[in-house]
């Protein structure tokens, strides 16, 4: 018997304005990701990788076609429902880091926390030993405008491990860093990924960043152009 895909997508479309101003954002896709895979969306602006990225994240539903997460139909789901999904199942991780720039690190962790009802001990328990598979255990206290880009974005990225999700989304995390920041910011990702199983989906503009993924999907104008690479 086949193995459940953790993501299945089934001849999905997003179809924005009507008539002459109709435009295909995406057009029939097929997708599965496993459990445990690294995956590397690419594509030139307007192609649909940002698209499918939102609907993949349940920040937006499809014109049609299905979305399956654990074989659950997320297009039968109420707003609430997918709210849910979000909230117990996904992690986020953005270009702009999102984090609370007067609060610590530590309090940055708990509070995805906060809003699932963890207790206060349990929470600083959760946040530090996050905290402490990112390094950045002894920056706990520190707040995020007294940390580096490159230290910010491996908060966000514990924030995003904090509740322990299905899956981890990176919307161009590297985007605001250097080269050699960048390097540290992908080789993180690139251990999650291998030491802990973290099923990682990554847009990327770069060539260099998406070398880090050990599959790559190509998009273009609404469609997947390739997908090349292993499966976890």
């Amino acid at each position: 018997m086949a193995e459940q895909a953790l993501i299945a997508l089934r001849g999905v479309t997003k179809i924005y304005g009507s008539g002459e101003a109709r435009v295909a954002a995406l057009d029939g896709i097929d997708l599965d990701i496993q459990d445990g895979e690294f995956v590397a969306v690419m594509g030139p602006s307007g192609s649909g990788k940002s698209t499918c990225m939102n609907i993949l994240g349940c920040l937006d539903t499809p014109t049609g076609g299905t979305y399956l997460f654990k074989g659950h139909d997320v297009g039968q789901m109420s707003q609430d429902e997918r709210a849910l999904l979000r909230r117990d199942n996904i992690g986020f991780v953005f270009q702009g880091f999102n984090l609370l720039k007067r609060t610590t690190a530590e309090e940055n962790l708990e509070l995805p926390l906060i809003y699932r009802g963890v207790p206060r001990a349990e929470r600083r328990r959760l946040a530090l030993a996050t905290l402490d598979k990112v390094g950045l255990a002894q920056r706990a206290d520190h707040t995020a405008a007294e940390l580096s880009g490159g230290q910010q974005q491996r908060v966000a990225i514990a924030r995003a491990l904090v509740t322990n999700p299905s899956v981890m989304f990176a919307d161009e995390p590297t985007g605001n860093l250097d080269s050699s920041k960048t390097r540290e910011i992908m080789e993180l990702l690139a251990t999650l990924n291998r030491e802990q199983r973290i099923t990682i989906v990554l847009v990327t503009h770069e060539e260099d960043v998406a070398a880090y993924a050990k599959r790559q999907i190509r998009f273009l104008d609404g469609r997947i152009a390739s997908d090349s690479g292993s499966r976890a």
